[in-house]
């Protein structure tokens, strides 16, 4: 008889190979983070039975994990090498953080809900991430004394990318992040060579407000 991980097993590449892989994702080291990384462990209890639904859901305080093909999509744009170290703004539940784990050196994964950032912490440590470093911030300021990066990642929309991320880019780093309006906005990607950024629309999205003091100042 199968187990309840089972079940959790065969969900988890249900969702990987038609939510993922047949929409596009073929990085294999990708497919398999998200194969390693239990997403039902980062959800409330009450949405465990939308656990790999290819949507967002809510995690509380007015945020969600993201939908799986996005977070496969910016992750994709980031272009994680195994010597990066990435820095994940708005790292909500933790499970980009979680997948970015698997295919980086080390993560910075910044929080401005003190509360989101020790249940991630405690979520994370119980998936055996130890590449990784929580904490509760304003990740629109980036996080300067760990600069530079080779990479960051925001799960949440701003009106623009933060001029401080620029200054913390490593050279041929990427940022990868929506920005727009309350309703809609773009995935961009701004690449660094040298002194110049390049930037390069991706898709259309929809994602919560990035809030803090270059970002949006009003939550709601």
């Amino acid at each position: 008889m199968d187990t309840t991980e089972d079940k959790w097993l065969a969900q988890r590449r249900q969702m990987v190979e038609e939510h993922l892989r047949a929409r596009g994702i073929a990085d294999s080291k990708l497919l398999s983070a998200f194969m390693a990384v239990p997403r039902e462990r980062f959800l409330p209890a009450s949405y465990l039975n939308e656990a790999y639904c290819d949507h967002p859901l809510p995690i509380g305080h007015g945020q969600t994990i993201s939908q799986p093909l996005v977070v496969a999509l910016m992750i994709r744009e980031l272009r994680p090498e195994p010597h990066h170290r990435v820095l994940d703004v708005g790292a909500g539940s933790g499970y980009q953080t979680a997948i970015l784990a698997r295919m980086v050196s080390h993560v910075y994964a910044v929080e401005r809900i003190d509360e989101l950032t020790e249940r991630a912490i405690d979520t994370l440590a119980g998936t055996g991430a130890d590449n990784v470093t929580v904490i509760t911030a304003d990740g629109t300021l980036g996080l300067p004394e760990e600069a530079p990066f080779d990479g960051i990642i925001c799960g949440a929309a701003g009106p623009d990318g933060p001029q401080s991320w620029l200054s913390q880019l490593a050279e041929g780093g990427r940022i990868v992040l929506p920005v727009g309006g309350r309703d809609e906005q773009m995935l961009i990607v701004i690449q660094r060579t040298g002194d110049t950024f390049t930037r390069r629309e991706v898709c259309r999205v929809r994602f919560v407000k990035l809030i803090g003091q270059a970002g949006w100042r009003d939550p709601q």
